[in-house]
């Protein structure tokens, strides 16, 4: 083979391995110096200086990250700190219960609720990314039938929240009040025939955010060393469907149930939405933190109610209240607190008003640390 054929295809490869060579190190350098980063660490996995010697695209990485850095975690070190490790492991005990209330034209009224469920699990955190498994320990302790499955992903840095959430149940329930005014009645009527799965995307921007982290009080990420508070807005979209079969119950409902439903109360609709919020952080003792987010959301809905063939736009209504109480000793490696969330919502139309709430609390204790 001649030579300069060889020594083309040298130079060919070489230079077909050059892109790839600097996408893996643009890589493992952002993987690397993000942790110090996103965690608060308090040195850095990578030294930055020595990364940008390496060339001109490495030293483009690293300013690039600093002003990432810089630019969505710039807190003010006076009012929110880091916890100054990357990864912690924790124990989670998690609580919920379903609240639903009817309200008909003609007064009648109806509430349907269920006992709480709550399962505990264990859960491994590296920066902002978690891994863990949760136990449903209800059903060792109770006899209902069915399942509710709860998934919720939370993303929080300086300027901005980001939230995913999915919830399916099929839980029984338990009539527990229905009658007309003046003769209500306290019952306990098994109601077997419920289903309710919906999804929601939350997106929103801290106006305060150099002072207030909502990632202190609710994620356990940063360290609110200094009382703050913080207006934020977005936008929201929500999707829902309920299904509620009285038909073994309706004998003893009597005759408050509308005529159209003919016993069975079906929903599904798309909600479109503005969420204003604030939220407050109350730093009442060292290392100690309170804190409670509000988040009312208003748009519109698109869907139908009883009738699948008629859907209908029509004014949308949620709410989201959250709160908590957070500890971080001094040395900030253990921690623990207690966070519950309400999420309220409204769906209605001439004959009824459908109130529903579910309800959440979690436990959480756990320790920080570095393996490198």
């Amino acid at each position: 083979m001649p030579v300069k054929k060889v020594t083309d295809d040298i130079n060919y490869n070489k230079g077909h391995r050059k892109p790839f060579s600097r996408l893996l190190v643009a890589l493992l350098f952002i993987v690397a110096s993000l942790a110090s980063s996103v965690a608060g660490a308090k040195e850095p996995f990578l030294n930055l200086d020595s990364i940008a010697k390496w060339g001109k695209f490495p030293a483009f990485c690293v300013r690039t990250y600093r002003w990432g850095d810089k630019f969505f975690n710039g807190y003010d070190s006076i009012y929110v700190q880091g916890s100054g490790y990357r990864m912690n492991a924790k124990v989670k005990v998690d609580s919920w219960s379903d609240i639903y209330d009817f309200r008909f034209s003609d007064h009648y009224r109806m509430m349907i609720d269920n006992s709480p469920s709550t399962s505990v699990g264990l859960w491994l955190t590296y920066m902002a990314v978690s891994v863990g498994y949760d136990m449903n320990v209800s059903k060792y302790f109770s006899a209902t039938t069915g399942a509710r499955k709860r998934w919720d992903f939370q993303f929080n840095c300086m300027l901005f929240g980001a939230e995913f959430y999915s919830v399916n149940n099929d839980v029984d329930m338990t009539i527990s009040r229905h009658g007309y005014p003046g003769a209500m009645q306290n019952s306990s009527i098994p109601f077997h025939g419920f289903h309710s799965d919906s999804w929601g995307v939350n997106l929103y921007y801290f106006f305060n955010h150099k002072h207030y982290s909502q990632a202190a009080a609710f994620n356990y990420s940063k360290i609110q060393v200094r009382s703050s508070g913080s207006m934020y807005a977005g936008l929201a979209y929500w999707s829902q469907n309920y299904s509620l079969d009285f038909s073994e119950v309706a004998p003893q409902l009597g005759q408050g149930l509308p005529e159209p439903w003919k016993n069975h109360y079906r929903v599904g609709n798309r909600n479109y939405a503005l969420k204003l919020g604030y939220g407050y952080n109350w730093v009442f003792h060292r290392g100690w933190v309170l804190g409670v987010s509000c988040a009312p959301m208003l748009g519109v809905r698109v869907g139908y109610i009883t009738n699948e063939d008629s859907e209908k736009p029509s004014f949308a209504m949620s709410n989201r209240l959250k709160f908590s109480t957070i500890y971080n000793n001094p040395s900030r490696r253990w921690f623990f607190g207690l966070v519950g969330t309400i999420d309220s919502g409204l769906i209605y139309d001439k004959t009824h008003t459908f109130l529903t709430n579910n309800i959440s609390v979690e436990l959480s204790a756990g320790f920080r640390f570095d393996l490198w």
